[in-house]
């Protein structure tokens, strides 16, 4: 994403579950409020470094957990979108602190 440019941002829906992904989209709409404690980046993320805008559309809040590989867990408001960045060297999802 460019500022000052028209982005192409690509979109996914997936069920709310311990483990979700692979993340092929920039935009992952998650439906359910089971708890998330994986998020699978793509490639694996061993190689690149990805962002994605994690987005809760079920009435209800998600609760993201550390127990996996984000960094710090949170509970996500419905309609609440939550921009997320991977980072290969500590193999974790860190949250945008504006949450």
């Amino acid at each position: 994403m460019i500022p000052g440019r028209v982005a192409r941002l690509s979109e996914e829906t997936q069920a709310s579950a311990a483990t979700i992904g692979p993340v092929k989209s920039d935009i992952v709409l998650v439906t359910g409020n089971t708890q998330v404690d994986t998020i699978v980046p793509t490639f694996g993320g061993r190689v690149y470094g990805q962002q994605i805008i994690l987005w809760p559309i079920t009435a209800g809040n998600l609760v993201l957990s550390a127990a996996g590989n984000i960094l710090i867990g949170i509970t996500v408001l419905t309609n609440r979108p939550v921009w997320m960045v991977w980072s290969v060297s500590q193999q974790k999802w860190a949250i945008n602190s504006g949450v």
